[in-house]
């Protein structure tokens, strides 16, 4: 894909008051994080990290991308009821990763109790790359699908106005005009809402689980106001929180502070590091309770990366979607090679595959929030490590992604603005809602773009190594 903005590219001093220009009008857009020094203030904020350009992304993909995400809201859902699959998938991983076993044991906790939750919710956000066929075309590659805390769709909803703007100063209204309108925040206030509806409750309120320290609150935010705006009353609280002043009544109901809740949201609770005994206990009590959680227990256990392994194997997405062939083959074209590192023949294969050659390929562990998957020399040293010992099944490995590099020029505070070979990734957001075994939404809701430099291998915008963006069709 030849870059468009080529010429542009080349001008320096264009390009210096182009930034100026995009970052006062980023600012005025509320594409907007709190700093690393107080990020639990919002008294100085700056802007979120952001492409000068928007880039340019095939419009066939884009709509691969778009009508794939029905099927994939469809599928996270059909496992998240599927103890037994669950169980057999995460059997190893359980007894060689702490925190994937922690979120089991409470999952087997509440099943055995019996789920008190008749309504769930869906937010989850399935992220491609675009893979170089040998032909040079481009095709579309999953790397992960995110179903906790799914970041982005607020500020994602006020990036195009910024490059809409820079295309505009320059007197490129037609191109500003093929930038897409976004809205993801909506789409997922929509949902929240949908099961605040069902939950049927009128006084009952959100919970939103929060961090402590969010430089993201803005990105929360917007779905927050989309849902006043329905009169929807969202209380932030972390866990700790929970665990002081959260409880049940004799129906499992959950209050808070003395506050019916009807649907859970999590914006934390996603790594290890987040968890102390207290967070555990609380997770567990939220778990037990009637409210709809965003996500429950099982849908969390089916964003891990042992699941995403073990759905590429053959039969399987037709054992878990019966008689939907079209579906079962619009999710296969987006799978990338998938392996599973679990003791025996099968493992051995694949490690001496990696370790012949590591350039083909990513180690990935049971982990959320960018930054942790291990590449080329890293990855080989870690293998070498690995191969003889059953730690080795808490990993999984995967076809490297190999997209075409292009010229943009990243956008962030405190840097000077240069050019830099960038690849992208983008992300579906998708919702669904059921009410016990009826699906009453189910709908694709917008989109992320994330641009990085190419020397950065691993990370998203909130491990602050790729930076917003906007697809330009082409």
């Amino acid at each position: 894909m030849a870059t468009s903005w080529g010429s542009l590219l080349q001008d320096e001093q264009l390009l210096e008051e182009l930034a100026r220009q995009a970052v006062d009008r980023a600012l005025a857009e509320g594409v907007l994080l709190r700093t690393t020094q107080e990020p639990s203030s919002s008294d100085v904020v700056s802007y979120a990290p952001f492409t000068l350009f928007p880039s340019l992304v095939p419009s066939a993909l884009l709509e691969q991308a778009y009508a794939v995400q029905m099927d994939f809201n469809l599928l996270v859902d059909a496992v998240s009821q599927n103890s037994a699959f669950l169980e057999q998938t995460l059997s190893s991983t359980i007894k060689m990763d702490n925190f994937t076993a922690h979120l089991f044991d409470i999952y087997k906790q509440v099943l055995g109790e019996g789920i008190a939750q008749t309504v769930f919710l869906g937010l989850n956000r399935s992220d491609y790359m675009f893979q170089r066929s040998a032909d040079g075309s481009p095709a579309l590659k999953q790397i992960e699908i995110n179903t906790i805390s799914a970041s982005f769709g607020g500020l994602a909803s006020r990036t195009p106005a910024v490059h809409q703007h820079v295309l505009n100063v320059l007197n490129k209204t037609k191109e500003a005009a093929k930038v897409l309108s976004n809205n993801p925040s909506k789409g997922l206030a929509l949902g929240i809402a949908k099961a605040w509806e069902l939950y049927g409750s009128a006084n009952a309120q959100v919970l939103l689980i929060a961090q402590e320290k969010e430089r993201n609150i803005f990105d929360q935010r917007a779905i927050e106001n989309e849902l006043l705006a329905k009169k929807i009353h969202v209380i932030r609280r972390r866990f700790e929180d929970v665990s002081e002043k959260g409880s049940l009544d004799q129906d499992r109901r959950l209050f808070m502070d003395g506050q019916e809740i009807a649907v859970v949201y999590f914006r934390d609770g996603y790594m290890p590091t987040q968890y102390s005994t207290q967070n555990w206990k609380a997770r567990l009590l939220l778990e037990r309770s009637c409210a709809v959680k965003c996500p429950d227990i099982a849908t969390q256990l089916t964003g891990t990366k042992k699941v995403q392994q073990e759905l590429s194997r053959a039969g399987v997405l037709e054992m878990l979607l019966p008689g939907q062939p079209e579906a079962v083959a619009r999710l296969r074209a987006t799978f990338a090679g998938l392996y599973s590192l679990d003791m025996g023949e099968e493992g051995d294969q694949a490690i001496n595959e990696a370790l012949a050659a590591p350039n083909r390929f990513v180690l990935k562990p049971q982990r959320e929030g960018g930054g942790n998957n291990l590449y080329g020399e890293e990855m080989v040293q870690a293998l070498e490590q690995l191969k003889d010992r059953e730690e080795r099944a808490s990993y999984i490995l995967m076809e490297k992604i190999e997209p075409e590099p292009f010229a943009n020029c990243l956008l962030r505070p405190g840097s000077p603005v240069r050019v830099v070979q960038c690849i992208s990734e983008l992300g579906i957001f998708g919702v669904y809602v059921r009410q016990g075994k009826t699906l009453v939404m189910n709908k694709h809701v917008g989109h992320l773009l994330r641009t990085k430099a190419i020397e950065h291998a691993d990370g998203g915008v909130a491990a602050g190594v790729a930076v917003l963006d906007n697809p330009y069709p082409v």
